[in-house]
């Protein structure tokens, strides 16, 4: 796992970090406010994905074209330099945070169970594809 990798996942755990359950009600503010972490994290972890797919694709010697294209293409040409179930894990989260990240008015946004389950997913596939 690189340096990046890392730093992202770590990104997304001081994003997800518990500070304990406030002793007043939560204003709307902090609700929005932990949305937007929980958001924020999704990114993280979605960009930790992203940099570990490219540099399996590398060590495998895709085209520049690939690596450097729409991950779509980058998770379709992943199929033949991983394993066929770890290929189909990673695009499965990248496509669930994928969702995540974008902003919609009339959504809420993932919650912190989805993110911590989506960091365990990413966590896991990381080191899948660094083998």
């Amino acid at each position: 796992m690189n340096a990046t990798i890392r730093q992202l996942l770590d990104t997304a755990d001081l994003l997800l970090a518990h500070t304990g359950e406030p002793a007043t009600p939560v204003p709307a503010a902090s609700i929005a406010t932990t949305a937007s972490r929980c958001r924020g994290a999704a990114f993280a972890l979605r960009a930790a994905l992203e940099s570990a797919v490219a540099d399996r694709l590398a060590a495998h010697r895709a085209p520049r074209a690939i690596r450097e294209g729409t991950q779509r293409a980058a998770f379709l040409w992943l199929r033949g330099c991983a394993e066929a179930a770890t290929a189909r894990r990673a695009k499965a989260v990248w496509s669930q945070l994928c969702l995540g990240c974008h902003y919609h008015q009339y959504e809420i946004g993932p919650t912190e169970d989805q993110v911590r389950a989506w960091r365990t997913e990413v966590a896991a596939i990381v080191v899948l594809l660094a083998h």
